[in-house]
């Protein structure tokens, strides 16, 4: 990246460098652009078949349905009767 557009970024952005630091700034440009193009050819394609491989239908455990706890028994240290659990306000 040259001096005029890191300068012109620098307008742009209202930022005011040394011509030492423009150049710096140059230089770290240039490497992060260059960083970026190397990620850029990284293959990013998805593959349902390959990113799946080890999930089969087979392997996964049964879902079964099991009776939940009585609402009478988890309520009742419960203040309120109207099925329901009354919490102290948090945020006001």
């Amino acid at each position: 990246m040259d001096l005029n557009m890191v300068s012109y970024l620098a307008e742009l952005g209202k930022l005011a460098f040394s011509p030492e630091e423009l150049e710096q700034m140059a230089k770290d440009m240039t490497s992060i652009i260059a960083i970026m193009d190397t990620v850029k050819e990284i293959d990013i394609t998805y593959d349902a078949v390959a990113d799946n491989k080890n999930v089969y239908l087979n392997d996964l455990r049964e879902d079964f349905s099991v009776p939940s706890f009585p609402t009478e028994k988890i309520l009742q240290n419960a203040v309120n009767d109207e099925n329901c659990f009354v919490v102290p306000k948090v945020v006001e």
